[in-house]
Formats: C-alpha cells, structure tokens, sequence
C-alpha cells in the first residue's frame, strides 16, 4: 500500500469517526429532548363537570362506618384490648358510625351464661350502664395492654392459619365479652349491631333461637341499645359447616328472630340486618332472590359483602387497575335490581367489605395503596345507591384492619377520618371529560361538605379524587366556580416512588401522620390554595378539596 493511499484512509477514518461523533452528539441531544418533552407529558391534564344544583342521591349520616371481627373474642381475655384509650380515641373520631360485631366467627360461637364472670353479677340488681365516669374506669391498664397486644399479635396469626385451612373451632363467650363489647361501642358513641349465629339449628333444618333468646335476655335485662344480624355469608355454610340452608328458609329464621325481637320491651324496634351474603356469583343470585321473597319484611336492610379480589393471588397492579374498581359498579347493580324487583324501597348495605378476601393480601391491604379500592367504593358506592358501607375491619384478624398491632392508626384510618370530617351524606354529580385513556386512572367524586363536623359555610363542596397513575393530573374546574378559595388535603405515600405503595405511613399535605399521644389525635389541616381554575393532583395520591366558596344550590 502506497503512502498516498496510507494517508487517504486515515483522512477517512477521521471523517468517519467525525461523522460518528456528531450522530452521537445528536442521539444524545435527541434523547435529552424528548426526555424533556416526557417530563413535560407527563402532567395529564383533565376537565371535569360539577352538578351542584341538585342533589343525587343522600346515604346514612353513617355512611362510613367499621367492623370489630368476631375472631377477637376467640379467647375472651383479647376482648379487653376494647378498653385501650388508643383504641378507643380512634373509634370516636370515626362517629356517627355503625360497629358491626361479626364475621365468619360469629357463626361458630356460642353464648354461655354461667360463664366465668357470671356469679359475681347475676346476684346484683344493678343494671351494668356505662356512661360517665365509668369509662375511665374500664380503661386498660397500660402495662396489660402492652403484654395483650404482644399476645393478639401472635394470636391473629394462628387464626389467619386457621382461616386459610378452613378450620372453624367453636367458642363459647360469656356476658363478661359482651360487657366488655358494648362499653367500648358504648363509650366511643358507635351504634352496635351485634351478629347472631344461624349455624345453630334443629333436627329440621330451622333456626335454633334458643341461645339467642338467652343473650338476648341478658342484654335486655343491662339494657344494651343494639341492633342485630344473624348469620354471616350464608352461600358458603356448607363449605364451613356441612349445612345447607335456601333463601326461603333463610328469610323464615329472620322471620322468626323478628318475632322474637317485637316481644322484647327494648328490642321490639330495633334494627334487623341480612342475610349478609357474599357478592352475586351464580346461586348466590338465587339465595338473595329466595330470602327477600320471605324475609325482606323483617329486615331493616339488605346486605351484602364484596371483596375485589383474592388476598392469596393478588398483586400491587390490581389495586391500582381501574378495571378491578370498575367491577364494583357491575356488582352494586346486579344486588340493587334483585333488592328492587323484590321489595322497592328497601336499602341496600355493604355489610362487610374490604379490598381483598381470605383475610387480605399481606404487604397490601394495610398499606398506603389500599386507599385506592377504599376510597374509591366509598365514592361509587354513595353514588350508584348504597346507604351504608362497613369496612372489614377495625381490629380483629387478617390484614385488612384500620390499626396495626400496636393499636396505631394505618394509612386507610386517616383516610377515613378525613372522609368522616369533611364529606356529607349528599351526593352530588362530578363527571370526568377528557377522551384520553388517562381518564379512567383520574376518578372523581362530589359531596356537599360535612358541616356538622367542619366548620365551612352553606354551599360548600367537597371534591374527592384519585390518581392512579404515577404521572401528576392538572384538574380543570368549571368556569363558575374557578373564583372559590379551595382548601386541599393531599394524601401521599410517606416514601416516594412505586415503593411508597407499600408504606403502612402516609402524608397529608406532606407531613407524616401520627397521634400526638394515645388520646390526642393530630390537627388535620387542609393547605389553602388562591382561587384559580386549576388543581394539581400528584402522581399514586388521593385529595379532598373543599370548595368553600362553592355555592352549590344543593348544599344550602
């Protein structure tokens, strides 16, 4: 190879790696903008209609109300843990609210009147009231709390076990567990609503009423203000049991408790709710239709129980998948027709609902992201026509619950509470507008602002969102009332990113929540914005704006 040749390549190669060097440089500048432009798409923006001059629809003042599982009296002693401050401090800051007493459990236990606390009280005259003072002296010693709550935690894991292997021993419960029950529902100001258990039953196949004639006698004679259901999803007592029970049986043994309930001096117009059935899933269609042919005059309410999904298969994208909320809506309509074609007019409860069955999904259902399904069935729910919603559960078994093993507040509590302080029992139209696929993952919700526990004026909104996507959403208000000062409560993770979705802490408005102490709860402070006509909603977050200056026709 020639010189000349030597020098050509080499002045080819230059401009070769010239060449490469420049695409390089443009790739890298290429990319650099885009990123920029990714940035920039990431905050979707979204319209929204708000109807404020007509109320849609309005729920029970106690709309949002909590279960205490029936697993917790499995060993009496762990009922005492309802005499905690803490516990109890939490309880009252969720009111007005129903308790419901039940849950799988319910239909396994059995009332023993020469219990282990009997001889002391069936001699004394006294009736057993709770009120005043005596609260304070029924708290839980502090010491006794710390080694109860040591031992439940330990305890509710062996009755996860048992759940998960469908093992379902019998207890006995004495009048001592019934005390302890009410005083905290009691003293917390809650409605209680105490579940029987039907699986007791004659030779026949009928209802045996006659345990729940003597529980029934006691609660009278102490004169404890509750209501009653009986029997806890019915559809599977033959999986749990062995039995099999019809519809039409099934409404005649509510008949019958009603009977029982109307000779009562104090019960003779109490509330009676059921049959507590599972959600509709082929025969339990048929159930529901039988027992409201022959029971829906007995009951106060019709319930019934949905899950979204399997705690023992579920993943994090589920709670996050509008497809999965989406199926709620299919769900409420299927009960409400059947409830409407057979006795028009009756209210329709969720009488127990969490976000997934078998006790929970571990690492979810107790963390941040289970506020999505929570919050989300909460606002479909008021909408589409149910009265009241019982979450599964304040404290009891599974990982499902509102407190941790230390009795501390877990992300859904905070957001029950503020769901309680700052949403009223109207309900209002909100409508998404956007065509983009970004819409389904923006959901959006109207109330009239809960004046009783709030101080905001007449005519003031409460507008609750959520954003299931990790990029943030620009909400745009309607024109008229873009002027009103808004006061935002944003909920978000304690940790950031997709990581944050497991936190069992959450922010609001940027700061950790946390008791001040076992009786004091934090100041929820909302973070005033300037009036404008646009909301910024973060990414994998949940709100409340209070549109204070709203003037809703509706909300005066």
């Amino acid at each position: 190879m020639s010189s000349r040749e030597i020098k050509l390549m080499k002045s080819v190669a230059a401009n070769v790696s010239s060449i490469i060097a420049v695409v390089v440089l443009f790739r890298a500048f290429y990319v650099a903008a885009n990123t920029v432009i990714s940035i920039d798409n990431d905050v979707q923006s979204i319209r929204i209609v708000l109807e404020l001059s007509r109320v849609a629809r309005r729920v029970d003042e106690r709309f949002l109300s909590v279960a205490i599982d029936a697993s917790l009296i499995s060993e009496e002693k762990f009922m005492n843990l309802l005499n905690s401050p803490k516990l109890r401090t939490l309880a009252k800051a969720l009111i007005p609210a129903f308790l419901r007493f039940g849950g799988t459990k319910q239909d396994f236990m059995k009332f023993n009147p020469r219990g282990r606390y009997f001889q002391a009280r069936e001699n004394s005259s006294e009736a057993f009231h709770y009120l005043g003072d005596s609260c304070k002296r029924l708290e839980l010693p502090p010491f006794l709390e710390k080694s109860l709550k040591q031992e439940w935690a330990l305890h509710s894991k062996i009755l996860l076990q048992e759940e998960l292997e469908r093992k379902y021993r019998k207890t006995k419960f004495s009048q001592y567990a019934v005390d302890l029950l009410y005083a905290f529902a009691n003293c917390s100001g809650l409605d209680l609503i105490f579940g029987l258990n039907a699986l007791l039953r004659t030779s026949e196949n009928l209802w045996n009423s006659q345990n729940a004639e003597l529980l029934l006698k006691y609660c009278g004679s102490r004169q404890y203000v509750m209501s009653w259901e009986l029997g806890n999803e019915p559809n599977s007592y033959e999986k749990k049991a062995g039995i099999r029970v019809d519809g039409y049986q099934l409404g005649q043994d509510f008949v019958h408790l009603q009977q029982i309930l109307q000779e009562s001096t104090l019960y003779h117009s109490t509330g009676l709710y059921g049959p507590d059935i599972s959600q509709p899933r082929d025969h339990h269609k048929d159930l529901l239709t039988g027992f409201l042919e022959t029971g829906a005059e007995a009951i106060t309410a019709c319930t019934w129980h949905h899950y979204y999904v399997n705690g023992r298969d579920t993943s994090l994208e589920d709670f996050l998948d509008p497809r999965v909320l989406d199926t709620l809506a299919t769900k409420i309509n299927q009960v409400l027709k059947t409830v409407q074609s057979v006795s028009p007019g009756k209210k329709v409860w969720l009488g127990e609902t969490s976000s997934a069955y078998g006790g929970g999904a571990i690492g979810l259902s107790d963390a941040f992201v289970a506020g999505f399904m929570w919050l989300d069935k909460l606002g479909l729910g008021a909408k589409l026509g149910l009265d009241v919603i019982i979450r599964q559960v304040l404290i009891g078994s599974g990982t499902y619950h509102l407190v941790d093993d230390n009795l501390d507040p877990l992300p859904d509590y905070w957001l029950s509470l503020l769901y309680k302080r700052l949403v009223g029992p109207e309900v209002l139209k909100a409508k998404v507008l956007t065509n983009s696929g970004f819409k389904k993952q923006i959901r959006v919700y109207l109330h009239c602002t809960n004046r009783k526990s709030a101080n905001y004026r007449q005519g003031a909104v409460t507008l609750f969102a959520l954003n299931l996507n990790k990029s943030q959403a620009t909400i745009s208000l309607p024109t008229h009332i873009s002027n009103s000062t808004i006061e935002a409560f944003i909920l978000q993770a304690a940790e950031p990113g997709e990581e944050g979705l497991y936190s069992r802490s959450v922010k609001l408005n940027g700061k950790v929540l946390t008791m001040v102490d076992d009786r004091t709860l934090p100041p929820l402070q909302g973070s005033e914005l300037p009036p404008g006509d646009q909301i910024q909603l973060p990414g994998f977050s949940f709100a409340f704006y209070v549109l204070t200056q709203a003037q809703a026709s509706a909300c005066k």
